[in-house]
């Protein structure tokens, strides 16, 4: 089946036919070694899962990381 490539701001779209239609919000896209560009969907559970690894940082981990210092940066010779 053939689609059409169009520019979408300063990206380049591909109108995906009905029959392909995704059911998630994000995908992933990919080339492989031979030239083909692959889209695969990213499941809502791989998202939610995700963002729940976040819910476990509590706010004092989260003040912690704010006010730490960071180290000085190290001069180093060139290589």
């Amino acid at each position: 089946m053939q689609t059409k490539v169009f520019q979408s701001g300063n990206s380049q779209a591909v109108r995906i036919p009905v029959d392909f239609r995704f059911d998630v919000d994000t995908v992933e896209i990919f080339k492989q070694d031979n030239g083909d560009v692959v889209l695969r969907p990213i499941p809502k559970e791989t998202q939610n899962t995700f963002l729940a690894l976040f819910e476990n940082f509590d706010d004092g981990f989260i003040e912690a990381l704010e006010n730490r210092e960071n180290p000085q940066i190290q001069e180093r010779e060139t290589l």
